[in-house]
């Protein structure tokens, strides 16, 4: 199954991530969509899992929850917005990692793109950076990547450009 990742979107979407997104399955969000509207078009797009994240309101809490555990292709996943990473977890998400066991970690927040192995916990911590032009972070990225036979695969970091490139709205 072929992903697309993203997180803290601050309720901006670059047309781009379509085209970039076009191939994919299914779509992951970990959190600050900053609108309903980002949920929405991508969910016109393609399936979307997706965790609230600390920027996001009550429609959005409504609508997803703050973890998400499942399996993908054989590969246990858990999603959260504010995680940290390996050797710097968040005290809820490492509690979460030593109960849950995945084999994949993915959160946002921080607005820096890390796709690293935590030996330790033997899992594989993914952070797609921010697709957003709120925050400080200087390049707009994402995150694709393979999930089959147990394994993930194929990973590629995507730059959309400048954080301050341009805004595109949502409406499609």
């Amino acid at each position: 199954m072929r992903i697309g990742l993203l997180s803290d979107s601050h309720g901006v979407l670059d047309e781009a991530v379509f085209t970039y997104f076009a191939e994919c399955d299914e779509v992951w969000h970990a959190g600050d969509f900053g609108s309903l509207d980002v949920l929405d078009a991508l969910q016109e797009f393609k399936p979307v899992r997706g965790v609230y994240g600390n920027i996001d309101g009550g429609p959005l809490r409504g609508a997803l929850p703050p973890d998400l555990l499942w399996d993908c292709e054989g590969v246990q996943i858990y999603m959260t917005h504010a995680g940290g990473y390996p050797g710097n977890y968040d005290p809820r998400a490492k509690k979460a990692l030593l109960q849950h066991r995945p084999d994949l970690f993915i959160c946002g927040h921080s607005h820096i793109l890390r796709v690293m192995r935590d030996s330790t916990l033997g899992l594989l911590h993914m952070n797609p950076g921010a697709c957003g032009s709120h925050g400080w972070h200087t390049v707009r990225t994402l995150l694709r990547f393979t999930a089959g036979s147990g394994k993930i695969s194929g990973v590629e970091a995507i730059e959309l450009g400048p954080r301050a490139r341009r805004r595109v709205s949502v409406a499609r």
